[in-house]
């Protein structure tokens, strides 16, 4: 399966956008999917995900109060919008899937197929 990332950019902070995961294959509801970030020098930190059936939501205490994680079953996508930027928040942002099985959905190792990233940018 591959998976198709849109949006990103260069943002001015207090600025929203939304990013979108395309699944190419099967049914997005078959797949718990999750978004990544990867600062330049950092390891890929987990941000939130979506189990899959859309039972259920995670979210990293650093983001929930801003960012949000929701499938869109007629596009077959699960989009991340974001809110309230920050130049923290620049980043290569990632999404990751998977049909398996998950003992900790917050580890990058729990996934078997990633987008290509996205570059987003916040600055003044």
């Amino acid at each position: 399966v591959e998976l198709v990332q849109s949006g990103g950019g260069s943002l001015r902070p207090g600025s929203s956008v939304t990013l979108s995961c395309l699944v190419s294959e099967g049914s997005i509801a078959s797949y718990t999917v999750a978004w990544f970030r990867q600062a330049p020098a950092k390891e890929r930190e987990f941000l939130c995900s979506t189990r899959w059936g859309g039972a259920s939501t995670n979210y990293d205490d650093s983001v929930k109060e801003r960012f949000t994680i929701a499938r869109d079953n007629f596009k077959n996508a699960v989009d991340l919008q974001m809110v309230a930027l920050q130049p923290a928040d620049t980043a290569v942002y990632y999404c990751a899937a998977t049909v398996g099985p998950l003992q900790d959905e917050t580890e990058v190792d729990q996934y078997d197929c990633w987008g290509q990233g996205s570059q987003v940018t916040v600055s003044s």
